[in-house]
């Protein structure tokens, strides 16, 4: 063998020695070769001589239309070997990706930061069956439910979307597995906020806030860091038979304080006492004289009450229930009964209206009181005395004055 044959082989073999072997997991430069019409980057595989394929799934954790936008032939990238594709074991070509590659940084930002104990920031990407999933910085991570906020929460989609600041729980990147928890947060942020709205907060305040629970015996608003308790008589002036009925959970309303309770977290709100009472424009609804519907809601021993509006109740005494003698108001009404009331008087400042049901009944002694027509001959003799201009003593000494003339 020549000397030149000698030196080209010594070439050969220190080039060979020179080709970097490519195994999964290995992070290696490349360069795009070309740009298919399936939106995937072919790359040369620097030092290797092999090439790989970046599908478009793999180019960016961000969900963009054209990935492949942002590349141009001859551009460098530096990728992780996600696996062989093909059977040729000497050339070959793998499974490339940067979005992989970009993962695995952000794991490694977030170890850090679990050690540190520092927070991070996520995007809710949707909810699941027992929490919430998550992308941060393009990881996926999961919250669980119990982990999410300090109060129960029906519907975990109204997270979706939003941005959260989060504890990390555990993180273990070798198996993908990021568990994060907004709790310590949320009540950190509320008992921030609770402090400052308690001390604040006086009643007769008039606030918004949103309901937050619904019960069966009222509704908690939200006033931005704290629950106040409306209770189901403070609702509306309307009889309410479950807050359910009127309010939904998400909606905003507008509250009235009634009362603080710092030591006991405590705050009494009202819903009705921010709107007109029923009361305000009664002499308008129901002057003198005007004739109403209403409704028998309670029966005492001297009378009834009823209601003619929605939280307008007046009183009809027992003297004008009936033109008969009533023993008992019982006795000739029953709770629920819808009736007619004539308004007697009204007094709105007192919160007083005087109802009559008599007043819209015929008076059956008007009929004692009618004259009766004779048609044989037109004698007055059984009208009554006010009625025919005669008495009955008039009546009777006539008789006797015809008698003594006889």
């Amino acid at each position: 063998m020549s000397e030149n044959d000698t030196n080209a082989n010594k070439d050969l073999l220190a080039a060979l020695d020179n080709i970097k072997q490519v195994n999964v997991g290995d992070v290696v430069n490349g360069e795009v070769l070309a740009i298919d019409d399936d939106q995937q980057l072919v790359v040369g595989i620097e030092g290797a001589g092999v090439e790989g394929v970046i599908p478009r799934k793999e180019i960016s954790a961000q969900r963009e239309d054209n990935p492949t936008s942002n590349y141009k032939v001859g551009d460098k990238v530096k990728v992780v070997v996600v696996s062989r594709i093909g059977d040729d074991k000497e050339g070959g070509s793998y499974l490339l990706s940067i979005r992989r590659l970009e993962a695995l940084k952000v794991w490694d930002e977030i170890k850090e930061k679990a050690d540190k104990g520092e927070t991070i920031n996520v995007t809710v990407t949707r909810a699941v069956k027992g929490g919430l999933v998550v992308n941060a910085d393009g990881v996926r991570g999961f919250i669980p439910a119990s982990m999410i906020t300090d109060h129960f929460v029906d519907d975990l989609n109204q997270f979706k979307g939003q941005e959260l600041e989060v504890k990390i729980i555990e993180v273990v990147p070798e198996e993908n597995r990021l568990i994060l928890s907004h709790r310590a947060i949320a009540e950190a942020e509320r008992k921030e906020a609770r402090d400052r709205i308690m001390s604040t907060l006086k009643p007769g305040d008039i606030v918004e806030g949103k309901v937050a629970r619904l019960t069966n015996f009222g509704a908690f608003v939200d006033l931005g860091g704290i629950d106040g308790l409306v209770h189901v008589s403070e609702i509306s002036y309307e009889h309410v038979n479950k807050p359910s009925d009127v309010l939904k959970v998400g909606e905003e309303v507008k509250v009235k304080v009634l009362s603080v309770d710092p030591d006991r977290n405590r705050i009494s709100l009202s819903i009705k006492q921010t709107q007109p009472g029923p009361w305000s424009d009664i002499e308008e609804k129901a002057p003198k004289g005007s004739v109403l519907d209403g409704k028998v809601k309670r029966l005492v021993d001297f009378g009834a009450f009823v209601e003619v509006f929605p939280g307008v109740e007046g009183l009809v005494h027992i003297s004008q229930i009936s033109h008969k003698h009533i023993d008992k108001p019982s006795d000739v009404l029953k709770s629920g009964e819808d009736v007619k009331v004539k308004v007697l008087d009204v007094q709105p400042e007192e919160h007083r209206l005087a109802l009559s049901m008599k007043a819209l009944e015929k008076d059956p002694r008007d009929d004692q009181k009618a004259p009766k027509k004779n048609v044989s001959d037109n004698s007055t003799n059984n009208a009554p005395e006010e009625e025919n201009g005669f008495t009955l003593g008039d009546i009777v000494g006539n008789e006797l004055n015809d008698d003594d003339n006889e």
